[in-house]
């Protein structure tokens, strides 16, 4: 045979007929007719004539030579990957008659012991945005913010996204820019920074989230300036800090931590003078968490500067625990190490943390904050979300419902989300509300 498609030789032709003509030697000869149409042929007549005549065709079971199923493999081969071999069905007898068509239908068994009705709780799925409609401006980042080649460490990135996990607690935070930052080119007004100081037990973890003036050249300098400067007053004192937190000390807290927050304002103050420009246009405002690492202290202190939020998440409903500029002071810590109060208002106006304030080199000497200075102290509850912000995400969950509502039934599960999770939902929009957005969440277990 020719496997190119040309005509056969006559030499071809000789060798296909020596190996399949009718003599082939290893066939043996044979005088029938030996090709499969002509097996057919003669099985078919045989059977017509045993079906003309009344004779039973015998069933391929009755003998021991009956052919083995096409599922089943001879002995010895191996059988193809995935490949179930089934076995015959046995014989039943004939199927049984059909039920009566007004026949009610079979009784279902019940459990023996029926448990409680198991409710489904997966979070509801994540949102873009809430509202009556989408936002002005796009989901994504659009344009990036003007670059100075000899001041790149001056660059801000768009997102910041920190977690993790001490005693009692999980930390989630995150600061990103917002739609009308990203639509301009404009960085980032808000700065974050998470922080560590000391090991163990005794260990005190630092949130501060800060936001600059607005409209202002410097505005994203002056913010984080302003974590740093207060990151630094903290952990140096945080071995104190921490002893007055485990003990319940709310006056000696509030005081000192008023005095270390008036020295870092005071220090942007100073470099608004050094840079000649209005104090106004290089200030922030300054919003700090502490949390102690011992998992047997679940006291937890808020204090700084400035307008934002601080809500917490009890029993599937948001509370707004904002100190009021009133009198900021919150409410005294009980349960855990409380002291007698010496004061009326449990304030002891006493430590001032060893630090003491060297003379202005500036003249005149910049003023303190004239903000008032926020301070609340509280113990927290297994399964409670402690939530503090800036203005960019605490006006909407002020002002949209529907939004408190999605992270409610978001953040309300028993284990945190994780930092994709997280950053998902801080982020979800609502119309009308555009700044950046920091935020710093606390599951406690």
């Amino acid at each position: 045979m020719n496997q190119q498609g040309g005509r056969p030789t006559g030499r071809e032709d000789d060798w296909w007929r020596q190996l399949y003509g009718d003599r082939a030697d290893d066939t043996g000869p044979t005088t029938a007719r030996d090709s499969l149409d002509d097996r057919f042929a003669s099985a078919a007549g045989t059977v017509n004539q045993r079906s003309a005549a009344g004779a039973p065709v015998p069933s391929p079971r009755a003998d021991s030579d009956a052919v083995e199923p096409a599922s089943t493999f001879p002995a010895g081969l191996p059988r193809p990957p995935g490949f179930t071999v089934e076995s015959p069905p046995a014989d039943v007898g004939p199927p049984p008659p059909p039920p009566p068509v007004n026949a009610p239908p079979p009784p279902v068994n019940a459990p023996e012991r029926p448990g409680p009705p198991v409710e489904p709780t997966p979070p509801p799925r994540p949102l873009d945005y809430v509202g009556d409609g989408p936002p002005t401006y796009a989901a994504e980042p659009t344009a990036l913010p003007p670059a100075d080649p000899d001041d790149l460490d001056d660059l801000v990135a768009d997102t910041v996204l920190d977690g993790a996990h001490y005693g009692a607690c999980t930390l989630r935070a995150v600061s990103l820019r917002g739609d009308s930052a990203r639509y301009r080119g404009e960085p980032r007004r808000d700065s974050l920074l998470t922080a560590r100081f000391g090991t163990g037990d005794h260990a005190l973890l630092l949130v501060a989230m800060a936001t600059g003036a607005r409209a202002t050249p410097g505005a994203h300098r002056a913010a984080a300036e302003a974590c740093h400067w207060i990151g630094r007053a903290v952990g140096r004192s945080h071995a104190r800090l921490s002893e007055d937190i485990r003990g319940a000390r709310r006056g000696d807290l509030k005081s000192g931590l008023h005095r270390l927050t008036d020295r870092s304002l005071g220090k942007l103050r100073a470099s608004a003078a050094e840079q000649g420009i209005e104090p106004e246009e290089y200030a922030a405002t300054l919003r700090c968490l502490l949390l102690p690492a011992d998992p047997e202290c679940r006291t937890r202190v808020f204090f700084g500067v400035g307008e934002g939020g601080l809500f917490r998440l009890r029993g599937g409903e948001w509370q707004d625990i904002e100190p009021r500029v009133t009198d900021a002071t919150g409410e005294p810590v009980v349960g855990f190490g409380s002291l007698p109060a010496e004061t009326p208002e449990g304030d002891r106006l006493t430590m001032d943390l060893g630090i003491t304030t060297p003379p202005s080199p500036y003249d005149p000497a910049p003023e303190p904050p004239r903000e008032p200075f926020r301070f609340r102290a509280s113990v927290a509850r297994p399964g409670d979300t402690l939530l503090m912000c800036t203005n960019g995400l605490a006006d909407p969950l002020r002002g949209e419902p529907e939004l408190a509502a999605h992270l409610t039934g978001r953040w309300s599960a028993l284990e945190p989300p994780g930092l994709a999770e997280f950053l998902t939902d801080a982020q979800v929009r609502v119309k009308g509300y555009a700044d950046d957005r920091t935020a710093a969440a606390v599951w406690e277990a």
